[in-house]
């Protein structure tokens, strides 16, 4: 089908008018590092700063704020995580909140001396396995994986064993798309009694997951990619029910204690989720993925997933027939395949720049790779076919 027959047939097409920018000539293939903002946001913000902190000043703690992180946890964990009330929560960054899950999870595990990760994880993931495997005198067992592809139940079948106190694996590979067998992994790093820690950063909001069925244990991700959250928006936090009672996340901070007002000489953690919280949460930051979960709500991730897999799978149609010389280094079967798709080439960093040039934003990883990143609700299979176009104009231009 053509691009135009395609978004005609598409019943979640008009939801791009609610997007900012959507309806200009600019091709955004960017979308899973950076999420357009919905039109709606403007005013909520504009709202916030108006009613309730001009307005309501230091009272909007006892109203409302003090539990906006659970509150919207919880609906980003009935609507797009697959989990139970009380086990998610929003705030800090990516990067803080893996740490805290790193070492609650590797303290949980005494006497196991093994951090399992594999090579082409995130960097952030790696540079944090590495750090509280020193701190915490433990060593890391490495996963040798293919750049197009990522772990799988015979890798870390291989890897886990004995001594493993923690398994570090993203749910949606960064730089290959790769969707990982969440429930198979997951069992497979509880048969060697190892503790899993998902990162969700590049699948929810675009992959249909089940974190409570699948048996996860903790869980990471971002909210400004596919939550549409902006820049510098507040990273979750899940934690199994089983787990909460266990765990000791190791920023004590005020927000995280049994009493936060008390204020006493000691930190005594609180019950549930609430432990996982240090300081202050950003109350403005987590604002503007309300509006994105509401409409993830309204349409259901089964549709958002559906669009998904028709944008790759359209990706990689145009890119098979308009792009000679260029390798998809990313999962042809759609199970196995997240929300991007990435092109290689021996030309794509200059590509890229030429291609930002042109107000076609998509990015690059080495080795050699365009990633087209394809925001469900907000991405058209037109823009699909225009950026396409351009990439192919543009490595003609750079070959000869």
């Amino acid at each position: 089908m053509t691009a135009a027959a395609l978004d005609q047939a598409d019943p979640l097409a008009p939801l791009r008018a609610r997007f900012v920018g959507a309806d200009t000539p600019l091709v955004y293939f960017d979308g899973n590092s950076l999420g357009r903002p919905l039109a709606a946001t403007g005013p909520r913000l504009s709202a916030f700063v108006e009613e309730e902190w001009g307005g309501r000043l230091i009272r909007g703690w006892d109203e409302r704020w003090f539990d906006l992180p659970r509150v919207i946890g919880d609906e980003l964990g009935r609507i797009a995580l697959g989990a139970a009330p009380g086990q998610t929560a929003v705030g800090d960054s990516t990067t803080v909140l893996l740490y805290k899950a790193m070492r609650a999870a590797v303290a949980a595990r005494p006497g196991r001396t093994e951090i399992v990760i594999d090579r082409d994880n995130f960097p952030t993931d790696r540079y944090l396995a590495d750090g509280v495997a020193r701190e915490c005198g433990l060593t890391l067992r490495w996963i040798d994986v293919d750049t197009s592809s990522g772990v799988t139940a015979d890798l870390l079948a291989a890897a886990v064993g004995p001594q493993t106190a923690l398994v570090v694996l993203s749910h949606v590979a960064y730089r290959s798309a790769h969707l990982a067998d969440a429930p198979r992994l997951t069992q497979i790093a509880h048969d060697a009694g190892a503790l899993v820690l998902w990162d969700l950063s590049h699948s929810v909001g675009s992959v249909s997951m089940e974190l409570d069925a699948w048996d996860v244990d903790l869980a990471v991700g971002c909210t400004y990619k596919y939550l549409n959250g902006g820049p510098g928006a507040p990273a979750f936090v899940y934690v199994a029910a089983r787990h909460l009672d266990e765990l000791e996340q190791p920023i004590q901070g005020w927000m995280g204690a049994q009493d936060p007002f008390l204020m006493g000489p000691t930190y005594a953690p609180a019950p549930g989720i609430q432990r996982m919280l240090s300081g202050t949460p950003p109350i403005i930051g987590m604002l503007a993925m309300q509006d994105m979960l509401a409409l993830i709500d309204e349409v259901g991730m089964p549709a958002v997933r559906a669009k998904s897999v028709g944008l790759t799978e359209h990706t990689i149609s145009v890119a098979d027939a308009l792009l000679p010389g260029v390798t998809v280094a990313s999962p042809r079967e759609a199970a196995w395949r997240g929300g991007h798709v990435t092109l290689n080439h021996p030309h794509m960093r200059e590509a890229t720049a030429a291609l930002w040039a042109q107000d076609v934003i998509p990015d690059y990883r080495d080795p050699h790779g365009l990633r087209i990143g394809l925001s469900p609700l907000s991405t058209s299979y037109a823009e699909v076919e225009a950026g396409l176009e351009a990439v192919r104009v543009v490595l003609e231009g750079l070959t000869g």
